[in-house]
């Protein structure tokens, strides 16, 4: 096929494309059939030509009647009923124009082949391909029905999603810009290089944060120079107290990760990890072949704690985020994990695991 009749043919609507292929194999079963009854090849092809442009009309007729406000192109026990009378009147019809044929034009029914068959036996034939082709109708509208209300329900959830994402790296923590900004303030008059050093850390967080408005997919690099930023203000607040390390594969620096999908991980590891002898914090990130691992470990638990007032902590909604957005970038290519490690409670540490295989959707 030339790429003018490609073009033309995929430039048609769905409907005449479907009409075209699926009455051009009856049609060549039709004239196989008149072939072999009538016993010539001209008397076939013409006797075809005439039942299928007339099958094509009534067809046609047929789906105005089924798209109308009488069957709303759904199927009941009515329309089922409606069906088989639209095809037998469209039957009776075709049957009627082959007599009507054969009385203007003798010679293209050979002599012997005229009676009651004449009529009735078309009827019947045509009847069943005509009920073929109504429920065929309804069936493709039905299927093609559901992809589209599919579709449009996953691109409202990609949109509902994609607007959370939004509001996600539009919010800033209050409570930890106000501490940075504080500690800035606190650090001028006696450590003008400290204070310096964090306003720098702060405001590398903050381009981070805005530039990733514009961009849901970046660099792994770009992503783990944002926690190197956060962590570098964090460590200004909680000194000693915060030890964190960050080991990035080379390998998997320039690979492609949807942007502040490890922040949450971390935040949270800071945030809910035990500070009693210091929060301990190690991330790693490696790559095997096409699929990218990430561990976020911190010292803490996940189990019911005197901190929390008997009650269990919860990861947070910035780990249900990262579920969420994992579903929309990395549908059925990812794992995640969240786990205590750990025998003795000294010990106990939890671990993050991500498996993402593949590019993120979106970049």
């Amino acid at each position: 096929m030339s790429a003018a009749l490609r073009d033309r043919w995929n430039g048609l609507p769905l409907f005449w494309r479907v009409q075209i292929a699926g009455w051009g194999l009856f049609a060549i079963a039709d004239v196989i059939s008149q072939r072999l009854v009538y016993q010539n090849i001209g008397v076939a092809c013409v006797r075809t030509a005439i039942i299928v442009s007339s099958l094509v009309v009534i067809s046609t007729a047929l789906r105005s009647i089924y798209t109308s406000r009488l069957f709303a192109n759904r199927v009941n026990v009515r329309t089922v009923a409606w069906i088989g009378l639209l095809s037998l009147a469209g039957a009776a019809l075709v049957a009627t124009l082959i007599v009507f044929v054969h009385e203007r034009v003798p010679w293209i029914v050979p002599i012997g082949h005229r009676g009651l068959e004449e009529f009735f036996v078309p009827l019947i034939h045509y009847f069943f391909a005509l009920t073929g082709w109504s429920l065929a109708y309804f069936w493709i509208h039905a299927e093609l029905a559901e992809q589209a209300e599919h579709r449009r329900a996953m691109k409202a959830q990609a949109e509902a999603l994609r607007a959370e994402l939004e509001e996600l790296r539009l919010q800033l923590d209050p409570h930890f810009l106000f501490n940075a900004l504080n500690g800035v303030a606190e650090e001028i008059p006696e450590h003008p290089e400290a204070a310096l050093a964090m306003l720098r850390d702060l405001t590398a967080y903050l381009r981070h944060s805005l530039d990733g408005i514009d961009r849901t997919v970046v660099a792994v690099e770009a992503e783990v120079g944002g926690l190197n930023a956060y962590l570098g203000v964090q460590r200004a607040r909680f000194g000693d107290k915060l030890r964190a390390r960050i080991d990035l594969e080379p390998g998997a620096a320039s690979r492609r990760i949807a942007s502040f999908l490890l922040q949450p991980l971390v935040e949270n590891a800071v945030k809910h990890g035990r500070r009693e002898q210091g929060v301990d914090l190690r991330v790693a990130i490696r790559c095997a072949g096409e699929t990218l691992h990430v561990e976020i470990e911190n010292s803490g638990t996940l189990a019911q704690s005197a901190a929390t007032g008997g009650r269990r902590q919860r990861p947070g909604i910035g780990v249900e985020n990262v579920r969420r957005r994992l579903a929309l970038h990395y549908p059925d290519r990812h794992s995640f994990d969240l786990r205590e490690v750990g025998d003795s409670a000294e010990e106990k540490k939890v671990l993050a695991t991500l498996v993402l295989e593949g590019e993120p959707c979106g970049s």
